[in-house]
């Protein structure tokens, strides 16, 4: 158990440079006895308890102010089973520990955007990605879990045992227990194409298309950045994986929409991929992020971005369109806790400034620039977003809060913004 030194200060380093939190004690997890024996602890004594996977989450909820932080970053395994094309995952897993595991054999994964991220708390949260229009939200692969409960108790939730568990693992959130490890399904695809294509703004409605209603294989992240040149442009992301000679004809359709400025496509592999998106957003910068759902761009939602992206107050901000559909938009709406399986673009405005900047609250209020669009994401509602919450979970919530009340009655596990 740390609570001061050279590796206290380092499990204190996490992606958002904004957080200042300072656990009473970290618990460097080894393994799931660690994790049970810190989750004992910190019940016995009445402290607020966190859970630091890859330390990508913006809120700094991978620590607890005054409390116990368990630092999962030491249980990083990653063992693939090529047969079964399925992955077993310890709970400190980054997705670029995973895609690279499944790349050596052969396999993908399907993760987030970002290598840095845990693999566990992004699959909890749901887990849009690059290949979700053809193999479903990162939550949608989860196949079974190890889980850590409020009591200590080691637990596996699969199909068999505690199937309610993993019913609410699968995109309900992280406050049903701490998972030690997972079981995740991978695939196999002819080759996988990708690039970056710049527009001009009056492009985005024609990408509308392609961001929604896409063949499986294409899932396109689309948004706002600034260019080199100081001005905002369109941008457009995306990732084919399916029969390359298709794929290529895919991308190249999006190449000729809008006039681009700038358009560089071709083979990769999610290790580049991911890898990319992390020399964009490095650790240690400071961040703070909105989100919002859109079933199509329409034109006041059209107005809202381009007006938010004029507006932008740090060129290292970012308006980001991630599109569900294809695959993870056919998944039954109760078949998994996260709910929102109509076709939809989830709108993620992040604002990030460098530590010191004068202009720390023009950024900040910034963020909120798309906050007039409705919906919401359930891995970043706020303390207090108990309407969101009903509106993201719908029908589902009355099912987590059983769940929740089943596995957690005493709510040792209470992260801001979950159940």
């Amino acid at each position: 158990m740390l609570t001061s030194g050279t590796e206290y200060e380092a499990a204190l380093s996490i992606w958002n440079g904004a957080v200042t939190s300072r656990p009473l004690a970290v618990v460097r997890c080894a393994g799931p006895a660690d994790v049970q024996a810190g989750v004992r602890t910190a019940r016995e004594k009445g402290l607020p308890l966190s859970v630091r996977g890859g330390g990508h989450d913006w809120a700094g909820r991978a620590l607890a102010d005054g409390g116990l932080t368990l630092d999962l970053s030491p249980m990083r395994q990653v063992s693939v089973d090529p047969v079964t094309a399925i992955a077993t995952v310890a709970g400190g897993a980054t997705a670029a520990d995973v895609a690279a595991a499944a790349q050596r054999a052969g396999l993908v994964a399907v993760t987030g955007t970002a290598g840095s991220v845990g693999m566990a708390g992004l699959t909890l949260g749901g887990g849009y990605g690059p290949l979700s229009g053809r193999f479903g939200l990162a939550a949608d692969n989860l196949l079974s879990a190890g889980v850590v409960l409020a009591d200590g108790t080691l637990v596996t939730a699969d199909d068999e045992h505690d199937p309610e568990l993993l019913w609410a693992l699968r995109g309900g959130g992280g406050n049903f227990g701490v998972v030690t490890t997972m079981r995740i399904q991978l695939h196999a695809v002819p080759a996988i194409l990708a690039g970056m294509i710049m527009y001009r703004f009056d492009a985005l409605p024609e990408l509308e298309e392609s961001l929604l209603r896409g063949p499986d294989e294409l899932t396109v992240q689309a948004g706002f950045i600034t260019t080199p040149t100081g001005e905002p442009a369109l941008f457009a992301a995306p990732t084919w994986c399916g029969d390359p000679e298709v794929g290529t004809r895919e991308l190249q359709r999006l190449t000729e929409l809008g006039e681009p400025l700038a358009a560089q496509v071709g083979p990769t592999t999610m290790v580049d991929q991911l890898a990319q998106i992390d020399a964009m957003f490095p650790a240690g910068r400071h961040v703070e992020i909105a989100t919002r759902t859109v079933t199509g761009l329409d034109r006041t939602v059209q107005d809202i971005l381009l007006d938010a992206a004029n507006a932008k107050t740090s060129p290292l901000s970012a308006i980001s369109l991630h599109s569900l559909h294809g695959a993870a938009a056919r998944v039954p709406a109760d078949a998994t806790a996260f709910r929102n399986r109509t076709p939809h673009l989830m709108v993620e405005t992040i604002a990030v400034w460098e530590p010191g900047d004068p202009d720390e609250k023009r950024h900040r209020d910034w963020v909120r620039a798309t906050d007039r669009l409705p919906g919401g994401y359930p891995n970043l509602l706020g303390p207090d977003d108990t309407e969101r919450t009903a509106a993201v979970f719908g029908p589902n919530t009355e099912r987590l809060v059983a769940a929740k009340r089943r596995y957690d009655p005493e709510l040792v596990f209470h992260a801001p913004g979950k159940l």
